[in-house]
């Protein structure tokens, strides 16, 4: 039987190392993650008009979530809007086409869809992949776009290695991870920058997990989204509201 109180914060179930298989935002976790700003100077670049159309498009519908609980969690759509956000951002930076940055914002909406739980959900990324796959077209037209066979596998491969450490890449992961650079990479990179949500700051952004240039150039832009739109979740906006409030104080759309 749990000792843990109904109303304990995030903060203080990571601290008794007690967190729930379901997650949610606090106000109180959110005042930490305030009071722990990090020194970093939040910068946007001017996005390209089709990646600020990708983004305004970015929440995805509930039904593609495996478990519909997590849908408002700490991998739910805001994490995910966020991570195509800053998938957009990290495309701008690396030059990436309007189909190349399309093909990484539509991989980082639905890396995590296929969740079961909060936790450490090994193999997630895998069942995201192969969902993907299999609602190609959905997707895609999700965004007003239309699926290819090469979006398709880049999409899939970045998807299906987010959640597998570069140092535990198999040869296979290796040979797959080849064939959908800089997509996998900058996947990878965005997810980890939208880490200044967890509620221990040993979790936050690392550079050290990632192999991109621009990590740290992003790191004050990453802080506040997650800050502006989790306070806009908790005063009432809906998640992909909060998430698009976020976007437009930043300037990204």
């Amino acid at each position: 039987m749990s000792t843990t109180p109904a109303t304990a914060t995030l903060i203080d179930q990571a601290a008794r190392r007690q967190l729930p298989l379901h997650q949610y935002m606090d106000r109180a976790t959110v005042e930490w993650i305030q009071e722990n700003r990090p020194d970093f100077t939040a910068s946007a670049p001017a996005l390209a008009p089709a990646a600020r159309t990708l983004l305004e498009q970015s929440a995805l519908p509930a039904a593609w979530m495996a478990t519909p609980r997590l849908y408002t969690s700490i991998h739910g759509v805001r994490h995910s809007m966020r991570t195509a956000a800053l998938a957009a951002v990290l495309a701008d930076s690396h030059g990436l086409d309007d189909a190349d940055t399309a093909t990484v914002v539509v991989a980082a909406a639905v890396h995590d869809c296929q969740r079961r739980h909060d936790k450490d959900d090994q193999g997630h990324g895998a069942r995201a992949a192969i969902w993907l796959a299999a609602n190609a077209d959905t997707v895609w037209g999700h965004f007003g776009l239309t699926a290819t066979p090469r979006r398709i596998v880049q999409a899939a491969t970045a998807v299906r290695l987010h959640d597998i450490p570069y140092d535990a890449f198999t040869a296979d992961d290796r040979n797959d991870h080849a064939k959908a650079e800089p997509v996998a990479d900058i996947l990878k990179a965005a997810d980890a920058l939208d880490r200044y949500r967890l509620p221990k700051a040993t979790w936050w952004p690392d550079a050290r997990h990632v192999r991109e240039p621009a990590f740290d150039r992003y790191r004050g832009l990453a802080f506040e989204l997650v800050l502006t739109s989790e306070k806009a979740h908790l005063a009432g906006a809906s998640s992909p509201e909060a998430v698009r409030f976020a976007l437009a104080q930043a300037g990204l759309v």
